[in-house]
């Protein structure tokens, strides 16, 4: 697709891309990084090719018109039904040659349990940097574990570029199974719908919210069969221990001790993790092993953080949707008076409104 085909969105914001990248520019030492995001975004925008041209070629993989089809329709019910931004965002599709879009570095001091956060224009800071290279994104962590910090990199099959783009389609959101992908959608749409420059954890959990509720409502409108109870209930008890592991350590590393009693004790919670884990395994999954994955793995502070992000402020935003009388445009003004709240007095809310879930 050439540059002068792009939709008016496009055209307007590739205008403006290199007036932004040189005021980005000017005064970085990281010119090689936000080249290497500019180049990376350029190229998932010229690879995109329209679904409805893929949905009418019959000789296109079926499979794949049949995951661009559904596509479409939880983007329609996203507009209508959750009343989510309508443009022109998952109206394309682009064909990756790796398994996710970009890989995300996480990484943690080596005694907290808070992001090293990492500041950009337009989105404020996050508690990660992505690159579109997974050697890069491996080289970018080893240079922070030379400087003594605990990383974590994780795979990601989408993001939002905030309405700056017409985010498409991509490859990596079709791996996984139907409720998956359509609750993909739903959550890069809420990141379109609201986002807080610079609080990571607000923006994932609001977006996770909308995700679940969302897919909660999808199913009962087309009658897919509910997800089965007991597999709910086994992630929230193994994301509440990994939160458990979370706070222990908050309160370890607050404690005034010399690095050397800091690191055993510091191992031990993890090893505490484990143990726990297999003990849940064991007495109430029936030796279910689908985190064994990610708990036989190197765990360390940074390995905690995207549970923190996606998941610390859920309860809050469903008891807020409940005050909102379960109406999607009265919660989203109550989010947005949230995010107009100083740090401290949002936390606060969030807070309360964590407490009322209970």
């Amino acid at each position: 697709m050439t540059r002068s085909s792009l939709p008016l969105l496009d055209r307007w914001a590739w205008r403006w891309v290199p007036l932004l990248l040189g005021g980005w520019l000017s005064g970085c030492a990281q010119v090689g990084y936000y080249l290497h995001l500019a180049e990376g975004q350029m190229q998932l925008m010229h690879r995109r090719e329209p679904v409805t041209a893929i949905l009418a070629d019959s000789s296109r993989d079926a499979r794949l018109r049949q995951r661009l089809a559904l596509a479409q329709q939880a983007r329609a019910f996203a507009t209508t039904q959750l009343h989510l931004p309508d443009n022109r965002s998952y109206l394309d599709y682009v064909q990756l040659d790796r398994p996710y879009v970009v890989w995300n570095v996480f990484a943690t001091e080596a005694f907290s349990v808070e992001p090293r956060l990492h500041c950009m224009p337009l989105v404020g800071c996050v508690a990660y940097r992505g690159y579109y290279q997974q050697g890069r994104a491996r080289g970018a962590a080893a240079l922070l574990q030379l400087q003594g910090l605990d990383t974590q990199i994780a795979g990601i099959e989408a993001y939002s570029t905030l309405g700056w783009f017409a985010d498409p389609l991509l490859s990596s959101m079709l791996h996984w199974d139907d409720p998956h992908l359509v609750g993909l959608i739903f959550h890069e749409l809420a990141h379109q719908q609201f986002y807080l420059s610079g609080d990571t954890a607000f923006n994932e959990s609001f977006a996770s919210f909308v995700e679940r509720e969302g897919l909660r409502q999808w199913r009962a409108r087309l009658g897919w069969t509910p997800p089965d109870p007991a597999l709910k209930r086994q992630r929230e008890a193994f994301v509440a221990l990994v939160l458990q592991t979370r706070e222990r350590l908050r309160a370890l590393y607050a404690q005034p001790l010399p690095d050397e009693q800091m690191r055993p004790r510091k191992q031990a919670e993890f090893d505490r993790l484990r143990r726990e884990y297999r003990r849940l395994q064991d007495t109430h999954w029936n030796g279910d092993g689908r985190f064994d994955a990610w708990i036989n793995g190197p765990l360390n502070n940074a390995s905690l953080l995207p549970f923190g992000l996606y998941d610390q402020w859920l309860p809050a935003f469903a008891a807020l949707f409940q005050q909102a009388g379960e109406n999607w445009p009265v919660f989203y003004a109550r989010v947005l008076e949230l995010g107009t709240l100083p740090a401290h007095e949002r936390r606060q809310s969030l807070e309360a409104l964590q407490a009322l879930a209970r």
